[in-house]
Formats: C-alpha cells, sequence, structure tokens
C-alpha cells in the first residue's frame, strides 16, 4: 500500500493511493483511525489492506472515497521522535572532511521543521546557506526495544523519502548539530508510506537521487550504508524504545551544495527533487522567509 497524509479542513487525514486517485480512509471504513500514527499505534495496518482489497473487489469504490488533488502534508505531522543520522554514507563523510564514523551520529529533528510534499522549504532571513541533502527514511510501525540485525525488519512499517535541508553555518555554530538542523519548514517529508512488503528488504539495492532545478546533484545507493537499516534499528533500540510512527531518517550521500565548488546553495524560486524510484518523488520549492 501507498499511504499519504493529506489536509481535511484543520485536520490531518489518511489516504490511500489506489491507481484511480487517493481514497479517503476515513469515509473508506470510520471505525479505522484516519490518521497514519493513529493507525500504526493501534495495529491496524493490515486490517485497512483487508479493507481497500475488498472495497475493490465489490466494486465498492465509488466517487464519494476519493479525495480530489489532495493537499500533502508531512506523512506524520508530528512524530513522537525524527531520529537523523549523518554521515552514513563514507563519501559524504570524507567530502566534509570527517573520518567514516564507527558508531551512528544521531541527532534529532522536530515536528515545526517538517514540510510535506509539494510544500515549501523556507530559506530563513538569517543565512544564505541552506543546503539540500536527499535521504531515505523508515517509519517504525509497532513497538520496538532491543532488536537484533535478525528481527529489525519485523518493526518497519515501510519507508519514504526526506529532505535534511541543512543551515550550514548554523549548523557549524556549535559541536551540535540542533539549530542547523531544525529551521522551521525545512524538512521534507513524504510524499508517501509505502509499505514494507511492496519493497526489497531494508531497500537494498535501490538507488536515490537529489535533483536541484532539474540538475542531478546526488546519488546514492542503498547499499552504500555505513549503518545499513538492519543496523540502525538494532543500535538504536539498544538505547531507546522505538515506538509506532517514530522515524529515522538514514542520512545523505555525497554531492551536497557546501562541498561544491564553488559551494551551491538553495535559494528562492528552487525547485528540489528526492527519488527512489520506488518510492516516488519528493518535491518541494524554495521561498524566502516572509
Amino acid at each position: 500500500m501507498r499511504l499519504l497524509t493529506y489536509a481535511d479542513g484543520g485536520d490531518a487525514r489518511l489516504g490511500v493511493r489506489l491507481a484511480e486517485g487517493v481514497v479517503s480512509v476515513a469515509r473508506l471504513d470510520p471505525t479505522l483511525p484516519a490518521t497514519l500514527i493513529g493507525l500504526l499505534a493501534a495495529g491496524k495496518l493490515e486490517d485497512l489492506r483487508a479493507r481497500v482489497d475488498a472495497a475493490g473487489a465489490n466494486g465498492a469504490m465509488d466517487e464519494a472515497l476519493f479525495v480530489e488533488d489532495p493537499h500533502y502534508l508531512p506523512l506524520i505531522p508530528r512524530p513522537g521522535k525524527v531520529l537523523c543520522i549523518g554521515r552514513n554514507y563514507a563519501a559524504h563523510a570524507a567530502e566534509g572532511g570527517a573520518e567514516t564514523p564507527t558508531f551512528p551520529e544521531v541527532f534529532v529533528r522536530g515536528a515545526t521543521s517538517l514540510v510535506g510534499h509539494n510544500g515549501t522549504i523556507v530559506a530563513p532571513r538569517c543565512s544564505d546557506k541552506l543546503d539540500f541533502e536527499g535521504e531515505f527514511a523508515l517509519v517504525i510501525g509497532t513497538t520496538c526495544r532491543h532488536a537484533t540485525e535478525e528481527t529489525a525488519l519485523d518493526f518497519v512499517a515501510g519507508y519514504t523519502l526526506f529532505n535534511d535541508a541543512t543551515l550550514r553555518d548554523y549548523q557549524r555554530f556549535a559541536s551540535q548539530w540542533t539549530v542547523g538542523k531544525n529551521f522551521d519548514g525545512t524538512g521534507g517529508f513524504g510524499p508517501e508510506l509505502v509499505t514494507a512488503d511492496e519493497l526489497p528488504p531494508a531497500l537494498e539495492g535501490l538507488t536515490l537521487r537529489t535533483r536541484l532545478n532539474g540538475d542531478e546533484m546526488q546519488v546514492g545507493h542503498v547499499d552504500d550504508l555505513v549503518f545499513p537499516v538492519r543496523r540502525l534499528i538494532a543500535i538504536l533500540s539498544e538505547a531507546m524504545t522505538l515506538e509506532p510512527g517514530d522515524v529515522v531518517v538514514t542520512g545523505t550521500p555525497s554531492g551536497v551544495g557546501f562541498a561544491r565548488t564553488p559551494p551551491l546553495f538553495m535559494k528562492s524560486g528552487d525547485v528540489v527533487e528526492v527519488e527512489i524510484s520506488e518510492l516516488g518523488v519528493l518535491v518541494n520549492t524554495v521561498e524566502d522567509e516572509s
């Protein structure tokens, strides 16, 4: 399944993308949770799959179930945790003059930094060093503590795309990266959650690409992760309980703007795309802070 979160008035709603369009879960089955984090927390992902299959088989997908031109929100607007991994491709660590990490470099993003597919990444007025970082993310489906690498994938609901847009000067003002990674409206997140059953295990063998105004900036192969998905989940769950709806953003490959000669930063009017063909394309436009 491909799941998305869209705006319905002032509320975040859950939709399922089918070949014919986006179906509203609230209209399809009002007994199911109407948000993605609610669906995962209630353990109802398979119930939704069965309901969608049944409705399709019975010809029940009438027009009232579909959402016209959904306004995408961040896939999970207010996750319990967004855990991001720095320097998780050796070539990216090297282009920044750093050694390959021997333990994951973990930082956290907050909900106000998140932006949905087709939404606006905000170039803040205090800096002109807004950089792109195309990544993929996993979403935890069931409560996870002390996972092993052998069991880690059992806890993954699915995968999506992320743009960890970063203010490079603010990232380097201190030894901690939190401020530079958490400006409002800088973390593109979506467009959809593709459930794990429709993808290669841990996305092995897939390729991530980032484009700026149509020009390819980054190409990263999932198999080149320093800490692959299984290892990340095992390490993180050794320290903390991973809960349904928690997000792990796995790191960006080489080719970011600050490492180029001359440096290339995003500016108002730019369009940035992050793609893994099996996950789709996350598109965001850059605009100056008003």
